[in-house]
């Protein structure tokens, strides 16, 4: 990936994300099964659908209606910016190129196979055949080419800036190949968002201006109306390309409507009131108000924990952390324990030590073991030979305490949170100031904007939210490549073995020799400490129990999809016990 490439698709993740929230209650795996709980007994409650469903084979027909945490404001590949909630709507109208599965791989959806080179420039797609738009135009090559070419890399598309230095060619006519100017292993993550759900170029071009709200797809689902900021209707495909595990044509349902309730509360006691039949949720304390509704019986809830986490992000950029031993200390002088507390996470969202999760094929034991256990002696031990020390960074004279500002949104959990942190750090002798910006304001000082060097950052320390399902090489080569280019290296970091390792991983093709370099950085970055963390992120899909089909799923080939992963609601399984 070219710098800026990547600088835009990771403002497009920073816009998309930290805008649902910046601490740890709140929102980029597995589901939760009871075999991964903690020695403490953390984690994620079990859900068994099966187990709830009993026997029943899926049903045709009736509508039920799904409330999202936010409306998007569109929904045309380009111009649409779906977060959770605008995927969980994409799941209805389109069908993706690739999907990622549980394990964590990248496999063919709508395409039938895939090839990369050996040097990862050029990768060849060859589509399945007899796929049509819901508007009767067939799935081609050249669609797939007209749709890069004329939506996702024209000029102000918010798409173009990550698709910087990709190009198609067409080879045949249901195969075409992505050309890459510089070689890139992860390169599917690409296409698992908007850049891999293809739509009609016929409609596209019939409605102009008003394409984003006339979306035309292959999914299981037509597009039927949207009035903005009040519900999305969509109606079954009746000719619908794919069949369940046993034949039987796909979707069950005969429509879904969606539904944007903003507020938490608000949406959970619509799923208990029966107004809506299935809601999602980003929020630990939510997600443990859903625990009680499944207790009161008749509903089902869903829960999730991917590698997405409650984290503090630090300006290594600026004195004293650019000292690795100030950065050490502020982990060890703090009980991640007593902070998921704090959230409402305890018994919900496990300690993290990583920017993976124990379910992810990148989980490094050595790396978890690497982490640092609440010490605050030996953080007031780091802190005192920093401070005693004649040639410390920010150059104060000996002695003289360490005074910073630690900043997070004034959302009453994270208010809690900043207290919380304050106070830990205050016991090793730290002077902390607390600061509560805006969103807007925070993430601009995370990512900073016109200083020396371009892009470095506007704070000390600050709450964040960092990781996400995609391949390791996609994540960091965003979040520790160059200050001046690189959005999400909001912590100013970069390091040159990291750097190295990366450039390894960027071409890297096997899984084993993958994993040993992402275990290899993770230690790197257990030492250097350019983030800490506050806590995993546990989300939910909460659903009345003749709701079903909410965990089904599976890719052409077979292969098994996480239906709960990131509460987004996959609609093809979905189905009323009636």
């Amino acid at each position: 990936m070219t710098p800026f490439r990547r600088r835009l698709l990771a403002l497009l993740t920073v816009l998309s994300v930290l805008l649902t929230a910046c601490g740890g209650d709140d929102d980029d795996g597995a589901t939760e099964d009871t075999t991964e709980d903690s020695e403490e007994g953390e984690g994620v409650r079990e859900n068994d659908e099966e187990e709830a469903a009993g026997d029943d084979e899926p049903q045709y027909g009736g509508s039920i209606t799904i409330g999202l945490e936010a409306e998007t404001n569109g929904w045309l590949p380009g111009t649409s910016q779906p977060a959770n909630a605008g995927y969980s709507v994409y799941s209805a109208i389109y069908d993706p190129l690739v999907v990622r599965v549980e394990d964590g791989s990248i496999e063919p959806y709508l395409a039938e196979s895939i090839e990369p080179n050996e040097d990862y420039t050029r990768w060849s797609f060859t589509l399945r055949e007899g796929i049509t738009f819901h508007d009767g135009t067939d799935l081609t090559a050249e669609v797939i080419k007209r749709n890069w070419d004329e939506y996702l890399t024209a000029e102000g598309a918010n798409t173009a800036g990550a698709l910087e230095g990709i190009t198609v060619e067409v080879t045949g006519p249901l195969a075409y190949d992505y050309v890459l100017e510089e070689g890139d292993a992860a390169f599917l993550d690409t296409l698992t968002g908007t850049a891999g759900y293809p739509f009609s170029v016929e409609a596209a071009e019939a409605n102009g201006e008003d394409a984003g709200a006339n979306p035309v797809g292959t999914g299981p689902f037509t597009f039927g109306s949207w009035t903005r900021d009040g519900q999305l209707v969509v109606n079954r495909n009746e000719s619908y390309w794919r069949t369940d595990e046993d034949g039987n044509q796909l979707p069950y349902l005969d429509s879904i409507t969606f539904r944007p309730i903003p507020d938490e509360d608000t949406r959970l006691d619509s799923v208990a009131s029966g107004d809506i039949d299935v809601m999602q949720t980003l929020r630990q304390s939510i997600v443990r108000s859903a625990r009680d509704l499944v207790d009161s019986g008749g509903y089902n809830s869903y829960e999730w924990l991917g590698n997405n986490g409650g984290s503090g992000i630090i300006n290594t950029m600026k004195p004293p952390f650019d000292d690795k031993r100030v950065r050490q200390a502020l982990v060890l002088a703090v009980d991640q324990e007593q902070m998921i507390e704090v959230l409402g996470g305890t018994g919900i969202t496990p300690p993290q030590t990583q920017w993976f999760t124990k379910d992810s094929p990148w989980y490094s034991e050595a790396a978890a073991d690497a982490w640092y256990d609440y010490d605050p002696e030996a953080a007031q031990a780091l802190l005192e030979e920093y401070i005693n020390d004649p040639e410390r960074s920010d150059g104060q004279a000996p002695g003289t305490p360490i005074s910073f500002t630690y900043d997070c949104p004034p959302d009453p959990s994270l208010v809690e949170l900043s207290q919380a942190y304050q106070a830990f750090w205050q016991q090793v002798g730290l002077e902390v100031n607390l600061d509560s910006k805006e969103q807007s304001a925070h993430i601009t000082a995370g990512i900073g904007t016109e200083n020396d060097p371009f892009l470095r950052a506007d704070y000390d320390v600050q709450c964040w939210r960092l990781g996400s399902q995609a391949d390791p090489y996609s994540v960091w080569s965003s979040a520790f490549g160059p200050v001046e280019s690189e959005v999400l290296n909001v912590s100013d970091w970069t390091h040159p073995d990291v750097t190295a390792k990366l450039e390894e991983l960027r071409v890297e093709g096997d899984t084993d020799e993958r994993k040993r370099i992402v275990e290899e950085i993770s230690l790197i970055l257990a030492e250097e400490v350019p983030n800490f963390w506050t806590g995993g992120t546990a989300t939910a899909i909460v659903a009345r129990e003749e709701v079903r089909g909410i965990l089904g799923g599976v890719t052409p080939s077979g292969t098994p999809i996480d239906g709960a992963s990131d509460a987004i609601v996959r609609t093809p399984y979905l189905w009323l016990a009636q």
